[in-house]
């Protein structure tokens, strides 16, 4: 017996005509598990896009630090501008040249790191996601949620239709 969630039964769609539902009330081809792919290249595909989500939310976190450090050094040269303003020249002239501008580490601004994460990490993964996908699903995209979706919806129900 398969552990997947995905009951391979409850979604094959030869036959559209359930009672209780309209015909088209069924996923698109895109969300249609091509002919052949079994049920355990349906879950390592479902593995892989989950992974993938995982890196573009740390992607995500890794623009956030761009922008926060960015800020903070912006805001770094308005308190080097009110430190001085106030008569603390000593101190102004030590949060400049130590702080405001310096590399978050060695060699790199967040910009950098960003570029090289992309082009290191971010950009070689999407790549050969996209070819794992192609060559064993068509390029069919979210297949196990598909899946999943039509699994679990009420079918007739208006708020549970196969697509939008």
């Amino acid at each position: 017996m398969n552990d997947s969630p995905i009951n391979r039964s409850a979604v094959n769609h030869s036959d559209d005509s359930r009672a209780g539902s309209a015909a088209d009330d069924v996923p698109s081809p895109a969300h249609r598990r091509p002919d052949g792919v079994s049920d355990a290249t349906v879950e390592a595909l479902g593995k892989l896009s989950e992974a993938l989500e995982t890196v573009e939310q740390a992607r995500g976190h890794l623009y956030a630090f761009h922008q926060l450090t960015g800020g903070a050094d912006l805001k770094l040269g308005t308190a080097v501008e009110a430190l001085r303003d106030a008569g603390h020249r000593d101190q102004a002239d030590l949060v400049e040249r130590e702080i405001l501008g310096r590399n978050v580490i060695p060699g790199h601004w967040t910009f950098q790191v960003v570029e090289s994460y992309n082009a290191t990490y971010y950009q070689p993964f999407t790549e050969v996601e996209q070819r794992v996908r192609g060559e064993l699903a068509d390029g069919r995209d979210h297949l196990f949620e598909a899946e999943m979706k039509e699994a679990r919806r009420t079918h007739g129900h208006p708020d549970h239709t196969a697509g939008p």
